[in-house]
């Protein structure tokens, strides 16, 4: 009888939390529905206000305040429209945009928010900062960042750092905590530090001619679809660097500026002790139609990567048709991966280019045709690709 009754008392106390718990989560959507009309509310009440400000950030006068003693929704409301327009604008839109939120005391209230010991409000002041480009938060930002374990926060901090830095050290010194627990976020790194409103070009020099392999590999991948020709020289140093990873991604940049690349140069790339390199130098060879590389890439078809297998068939492939003889003679005379890779490549060819309509790659498809049915022969009738013959006869095997 005990037992059943202490099973009964557990069973109501169960079913009390579960309806506490529906209960406080109607209430929260109520507060969060009622918080969204309030902020629809505020944001047509300071409409006038808004266009005001719009059209005055060209004129050379000083912007006024938002009128009136403004409540502290209102006031979100305000300051996020701020920040929202100091994403957008540049120059000195922008700079009139950042007084005005620090003239508003916005800067001022969100320093004091980081100081609380609520996280949620920390990390939404600390959000609010770098949008607002408080550069007077940085050192308590750098703190916070130093002092935590990586975490969702850090990364909100690492970009408010960026964002709101007015020099490259802080900069720098922002990537080196952040990059310091170790996690594998060069790509996110980069990505932070391009937020940033100084001069990419300087910095990416600094980051590439640093002693920490860490803040290099974050300066290669932030060159990606950047045009600095200042760090050329750095890069085609960092090609031969004894760290595999930072000349892997070096040698990709470098191959992708399409340079006249000399033939012990191809040869040191297709022979590199990393996999990485050698893939991205045979693929680049097609792309920069090095015809002179054809026996390097016939001999890489052999390599132990599949990889570097894959890229060398693809660029012989995309070396006209000596490259798809050569092809043709891996796979009729060589064994293995080697001749595997090349009847690979080949299929993927005959069929890709079959498909073509255009009078140019019909010819080019039949050119390869026939040396295909040269090195393997007439198994079936090869189909007829129509309409050569109106430009000169009938170029089909």
């Amino acid at each position: 009888m005990f037992h059943l009754t202490v099973a009964y008392i557990f069973i109501y106390v169960c079913l009390g939390l579960i309806a506490l718990g529906i209960l406080l989560l109607f209430q929260m959507k109520i507060s969060h529905n009622r918080e969204l009309r309030n902020r629809e509310m505020y944001a047509k009440k300071h409409h006038d206000y808004f266009v005001y400000v719009q059209a005055n950030l060209q004129d050379n006068v000083e912007l006024r305040l938002p009128p009136g003693k403004l409540k502290k929704l209102e006031k979100r409301v305000v300051q996020d429209k701020f920040i929202e327009w100091i994403e957008q604008f540049k120059g000195d839109y922008r700079h009139k945009l950042i007084e005005l939120c620090r003239e508003a005391g916005f800067v001022e209230e969100d320093l004091k928010a980081l100081r609380s010991i609520r996280y949620g409000r920390r990390l939404e002041a600390a959000y609010r900062l770098g949008g607002m480009r408080a550069r007077e938060a940085v050192p308590m930002l750098q703190n916070i960042l130093q002092k935590r374990k990586y975490s969702s926060l850090s990364i909100v901090l690492a970009r408010s750092i960026a964002k709101a830095a007015d020099n490259s050290e802080d900069l720098l010194q922002m990537l080196r905590t952040l990059l310091s627990h170790g996690k594998p976020i060069h790509n996110l790194a980069a990505d932070i530090m391009l937020e940033t409103g100084l001069d990419s070009s300087a910095i990416l020099l600094k980051l590439l001619n640093d002693s920490d392999s860490a803040l290099v590999k974050v300066g290669l991948v932030a060159m990606w679809g950047q045009a600095v020709p200042e760090v050329m020289p750095v890069l085609g140093r960092l090609v031969g660097a004894e760290e595999k990873d930072v000349r892997a991604e070096a040698v990709k940049l470098y191959l992708t500026t399409n340079p006249a690349l000399k033939d012990d140069t191809i040869a040191q790339l297709m022979s590199d002790r990393s996999w990485e390199v050698r893939a991205e130098a045979a693929r680049a060879l097609g792309q920069l139609h090095a015809a002179g590389s054809i026996p390097l890439l016939t001999d890489a078809l052999r390599d132990s990567s599949w990889k570097v297998r894959y890229n060398s068939a693809e660029s012989l492939a995309q070396l006209g048709e000596a490259g798809f003889e050569a092809l043709c003679q891996a796979a009729l005379t060589g064994a293995g991966i080697q001749r595997e890779a090349a009847l690979h490549r080949i299929e993927l060819v005959m069929e890709k280019e079959r498909e073509h309509s255009a009078i140019e790659q019909m010819v080019a498809y039949n050119k390869k045709r026939l040396l295909y049915d040269r090195y393997f022969g007439v198994k079936q009738p090869a189909k007829r690709v129509g309409g050569v013959a109106a430009v000169g006869g009938d170029y089909s095997a």
